[in-house]
């Protein structure tokens, strides 16, 4: 079973860097491009949200005794797989895994219009993900 105390702790950390994202983000993508303090604070706190994400899919997959795939995209696809959430919600955050994987090894060179537009409009999958765990353990909200 999954240890609440865990699950809670981490989806607070999800969202209060989900929350320090929307605080910050500017309102347009030129206008994050030329910010430097609010890209680092932006992409900071992806990588933090994202990176928790996959802490609490993995941490969900082992306490219950299921494979934990090899990849961070497959993290969400095996909790699809289980019914714990929605399989539109694993692809999107598996295709997450891939910007905390960009950003993390440095793998070319950040597109900061992408980043914009995922922290502009993607941020609800990191929240429907941990409400979805939330509920699923009967977490107080």
């Amino acid at each position: 079973m999954v240890d609440k105390a865990v699950l809670a702790s981490k989806i607070a950390a999800v969202r209060d860097a989900t929350a320090r994202i929307r605080s910050v983000l500017p309102p347009s993508a030129d206008a994050f491009r030329a910010d430097r303090t609010a890209r680092e604070v932006v992409v900071f706190n992806l990588l933090v949200a994202i990176q928790t994400c996959l802490d609490l899919a993995a941490h969900w997959l082992a306490d219950e005794g299921w494979d934990v795939p090899p990849t961070y995209g497959d993290m969400f696809v095996g909790l699809a797989s289980h019914g714990v959430i929605d399989c539109a919600l694993a692809r999107q955050l598996a295709a997450a895994a891939g910007l905390r994987n960009l950003v993390a090894h440095q793998y070319g060179v950040v597109d900061w219009q992408r980043v914009h537009a995922i922290a502009a409009t993607d941020l609800g999958d990191l929240d429907a993900f941990c409400a979805a765990l939330a509920a699923r353990a009967q977490l107080v909200e």
